[in-house]
């Protein structure tokens, strides 16, 4: 049985390297194409499994080219697909801006993520005997997530949502009342709490916020400042790791998927915390969502040989 079970969407992500983004009405020249298989929840599962941990996909895709594509990949990185529906609607589409710098911009067409059903979600956990790490996000829809986390709390399990994209209505207090664990990074803990999150002090104070509104500890990830952590009871900084970033796309779901994976292992919690800032670093020094998806022994290497990188 699965150590983490991740709710989330699959996308064929078609990836733009340009020198700079264009401004509105202006055409720049790229530099490349490429197609890769992404969507946060496919990312957060890889990552999750690439980390060491047996995983389950709950997911929908459409019954086209592109879904059959996302199918095959799912299970050449041994995800267990038996909760991965085939829908009547086309395979979800991501188009994803990468410039110079490594800065991303992405525009998703949801598709067959928008079927994505709270009945499916339930169905898919009631047929679990073993107790997980259930991780979600909301680039599927918000029900399936909700769903998902509210049945995994009633058997006792741990949850994990990362808050991505932030709907435009925000984030009912009942679903962070469902999570254990909630990952914004500084953009969505700035939609969720109105705070301008840029750095420590600020995350620290986002975190508070949320922390009072239900969820049970919070993780801003803040980029190369790395993430801050509170539990209500204690709180932290844990820094990012020093390497060259050519592309932040899929960081975030590196972090996620290798902390949720961490968790499974029941390992200590800063250990957690390192090996997820190990991974989204890792995750910048390659383009492409999953081909930058890191491995666990390349994540511990990175944690034991690694230079914390210095805040600004």
């Amino acid at each position: 049985m699965p150590g983490v079970v991740v709710i989330g969407s699959l996308n064929v992500d078609l990836v733009l390297l340009v020198d700079r983004m264009p401004h509105s009405g202006e055409t720049v020249t790229g530099r490349d194409f490429a197609r890769h298989a992404g969507g946060k929840g496919l990312n957060q599962a890889v990552a999750a499994a690439r980390s060491g941990r047996s995983v389950g996909l709950v997911g929908a895709i459409g019954d086209d080219d592109g879904g059959a594509w996302l199918r095959a990949i799912v299970r050449e990185e041994g995800i267990d697909d038996a909760h991965l529906a085939t829908v009547g609607a086309p395979t979800g589409t991501a188009l994803i801006e990468v410039d110079a710098t490594g800065a991303n911009r992405i525009v998703v067409i949801p598709g067959a993520n928008g079927a994505l059903t709270s009945d499916h979600t339930r169905s898919a956990l009631s047929s679990l005997t073993s107790p997980p790490v259930v991780l979600a996000n909301l680039e599927a829809t918000v029900d399936a997530a909700a769903a998902g986390l509210r049945a995994a709390r009633d058997e006792g399990w741990r949850t994990v949502l990362n808050p991505a994209p932030v709907p435009a209505d925000g984030v009912p207090d009942a679903l962070l009342d469902a999570t254990d664990v909630l990952v914004p990074n500084e953009h969505e803990a700035s939609a969720l709490t109105g705070i301008d999150v840029h750095d420590e002090e600020s995350a620290r104070a986002a975190a508070r916020i949320l922390l009072e509104r239900g969820a049970g500890c919070v993780i801003v990830t803040l980029g190369v400042q790395g993430c801050v952590w509170d539990t209500g009871d204690a709180h932290g900084h844990v820094p990012t790791y020093d390497v060259v970033a050519v592309d932040t796309t899929a960081a975030g779901d590196a972090f996620c998927g290798t902390l949720a994976a961490s968790m499974a292992d029941e390992l200590p919690w800063p250990e957690c915390l390192r090996r997820a800032c190990a991974a989204g670093a890792l995750a910048t020094t390659i383009a492409g969502a999953m081909p930058s998806l890191p491995r666990g022994d390349d994540i511990d290497r990175l944690v034991r040989e690694g230079t914390p990188k210095e805040s600004t």
